[in-house]
């Protein structure tokens, strides 16, 4: 038997294509940042449905429910930065087209993932208390401190998830990956709460580089093991439109297209037709399309 870590490159279809109907699914990333575009684009393409999408989401969730994908959402804020409240997401929370809500502050998300990273079934903590979080959330409970002190806590429920799907700068083909930008995402979390991750990066290098800064001095940040990790996928501009710094920032001008679209019925349609109704290369080529009409706009 072999010692080598073994090869873990897929394809996009070939990571959506483990999915199926009802699972639980994380998408890491944060609002508009380094979010694993190219594999959510691959699920609008597919036949999942009824699936629970657990984000601190961005237009992640909003093309999502919009294509009717989604029964239930856990979620601590869903937006675009420059763009709010996000268009989609907005249209479906104001129409109920999404049969369960479970709305948290971001300190709890992010206790519920530690929670099922460690396999726990709930953690303590203070935040939440007091809160309408509670009120419109029963199914979380409190839990009574077994100490002297006897504090009332919030017993935060493990977010466990079928998968995980992040996006990282660079991997390598074992499932190493490693971020470039100024924050990590808790997309460590996301992985390690699932029972399978799946990562896209802009390049699969060799091992070897995975680790450096300026002038090659050494700098940790190796943020996934291939433990971790179940498959990988090189899809260079793969987080667009949103950011995936240092290697590009998000499309300011792509997003306002997304967001005046999605308000209009006939206008999503064109933006379907234009974006969205095949393949990711067909994709990345609309886009390209798009910002040479911009161009020759603002030269006119």
């Amino acid at each position: 038997m072999s010692n080598k870590p073994r090869d873990k490159r897929m394809t996009i279809d070939e990571i959506v294509g483990t999915l199926e109907d009802g699972m639980t699914v994380g998408i890491g990333g944060w609002g508009p940042r380094r979010k694993p575009m190219a594999l959510v684009r691959a699920i609008l393409r597919s036949d999942l449905q009824d699936l629970t999408i657990v984000a601190w989401g961005g237009a992640d969730i909003g093309l999502l429910v919009r294509a009717g994908k989604v029964r239930r959402l856990i979620y601590a804020f869903v937006s675009m930065d420059s763009v709010p409240l996000e268009p989609n997401f907005s249209r479906a929370r104001q129409e109920g087209t999404v049969a369960e809500i479970t709305e948290i502050d971001e300190g709890m998300f992010q206790t519920g993932l530690l929670a099922a990273s460690q396999r726990l079934p709930f953690l303590p903590m203070r935040a939440g208390l007091g809160s309408d979080v509670l009120v419109n959330n029963p199914e979380i409970k409190t839990v009574t401190s077994p100490y002297d002190d006897g504090e009332e806590l919030v017993a935060v429920p493990a977010i466990n998830l079928d998968v995980a799907l992040v996006h990282m700068n660079r991997a390598d083909m074992h499932g190493n990956a490693t971020y470039l930008g100024p924050d990590p995402y808790f997309d460590d979390l996301f992985c390690m709460a699932a029972e399978r991750a799946y990562v896209s990066c802009e390049q699969i290098i060799d091992t070897a580089g995975l680790t450096g800064g300026p002038e090659n001095t050494p700098v940790q940040r190796l943020l996934l093991n291939r433990m971790m990790v179940s498959g990988v996928v090189e899809t260079p501009n793969g987080a667009h439109f949103t950011t995936c710094t240092p290697d590009y920032e998000r499309d300011e001008k792509f997003q306002k297209a997304y967001a005046t679209a999605a308000k209009d019925e006939t206008a999503w349609a064109e933006f379907e037709a234009r974006f969205l109704s095949g393949d990711e290369a067909d994709y990345q080529a609309a886009v390209q399309a798009f910002h040479n009409e911009e161009s020759v706009e603002e030269n006119r």
